[in-house]
Parts: structure tokens; C-alpha cells; sequence
């Protein structure tokens, strides 16, 4: 299985070094060929609206969505889950909405950077112990639509992870949490 990771901005580095370390077969996803060759792909953190913009000044928008309409596997982290929802709050009026996912979220709803923090998380299908969840700049899930499994909450009971079909979305950072838990399970329901 080859695993794409959207490498166009933000934090695709350790995503593809996380998904190396378990031998997956990753490479950096930029143009709509690299999209093609892609049995599943990544969409990482970073900044939303710039990601959004590059999906369409590199051809990569209307391919992702056929992608994602014919059931392709993807983990979309904290940017990634923005982008892959049906509705984003607090976002630009012309940013892209992929519609993956039933979710409404909130861009930056946890806050800005000097405002991070960790969370240890139960996740469903993860044995070992709690996770360590790395909020940056996270995004808040405020609405589930009807078919989405969450997979984690916080303590609050707000919830940071979900799947829906073949896409899996969170609002932290599994790549940056000294954890390959996360990506194993990714990989292990393709």
C-alpha cells in the first residue's frame, strides 16, 4: 500500500516520518499525479486556509474530491479535519470545504499557539493506555452529523477524533506525540 502525504504546507515531515517508521510505503503528495498513485494519503496540520488555496492553484482540489467521493482511506489532522468537514466555522468565505466528514468545527477554537497543550486521550481501537494528545492551534468539533463515530473526547466530553467510511479526522497532533499508536491504527483499518 502506498500512503500519500499532502506535503504542500505545514507539518508533513513528521507524518511521513511516522508512517516510515512502521514501513509503510509513504511519499510526498504536490501534484495531482503523485494524488493518482496514492491507495491513501494524509492531510496534516497547518494553516487551513493557505492549504486549501494550494490544493487549488496545484490542481489538487476537484482530483481530492473524486478521491474522497470513490472511498478513499484517509487521517486528517488538526488543518487536515478542518478541511476535510462539511462546515467550518470561523473560516474565509472561499475557503474549500471537502465535505468528508459530517462535522462542523471551529478553526483555532482552543486558542492560539502560547495556548497549546497536551491531553492524555482514550481512543477507540487503541489498547496500550491513554494517547497523548498534542493540541496546537486546535480545532473544536461542535456539531457530529448522523454516521460519524467519535473515537475521542476530552475530558470536557468534547470531541477531538472521529471516523466516518474510510476517513479519520482529529483535532491534535498524533505525528508529534512520540506515539506511532495512531498511524498503526490508521493503517490497520485500510
Amino acid at each position: 500500500m502506498k500512503v500519500g502525504v499532502l506535503a504542500l504546507q505545514g507539518g508533513f515531515r513528521p507524518h511521513v516520518e511516522a508512517l516510515s517508521a512502521l514501513g509503510a510505503d509513504v511519499f510526498e503528495v504536490r501534484l495531482p499525479r503523485d494524488l493518482a498513485a496514492a491507495d491513501a494519503l494524509v492531510l496534516p496540520g497547518g494553516e487551513s486556509t493557505t492549504v486549501g488555496r494550494l490544493l487549488g492553484t496545484s490542481d489538487l482540489l476537484q482530483p481530492l474530491r473524486e478521491r474522497l467521493a470513490g472511498g478513499l482511506g484517509v487521517l486528517g489532522t488538526c488543518a487536515g479535519l478542518i478541511l476535510l468537514a462539511s462546515e467550518v466555522l470561523d473560516g474565509r468565505a472561499d475557503q474549500p470545504v471537502l465535505g468528508a466528514v459530517d462535522l462542523t468545527v471551529r478553526r483555532n477554537a482552543h486558542g492560539r499557539q502560547n495556548e497549546s497543550f497536551e491531553a492524555p486521550l482514550e481512543i477507540t481501537g487503541l489498547s496500550g493506555g491513554p494517547f497523548p494528545g498534542v493540541f496546537i492551534r486546535a480545532p473544536g468539533i461542535e456539531r457530529v452529523g448522523q454516521g460519524v463515530e467519535v473515537l475521542a473526547r476530552l475530558s470536557s466530553g468534547e470531541p477531538v477524533a472521529a471516523r466516518q467510511g474510510a476517513v479519520t479526522v482529529c483535532a491534535f497532533h498524533p505525528e508529534l506525540a512520540g506515539d506511532l499508536r495512531f498511524h498503526q491504527h490508521f493503517l490497520s483499518s485500510l
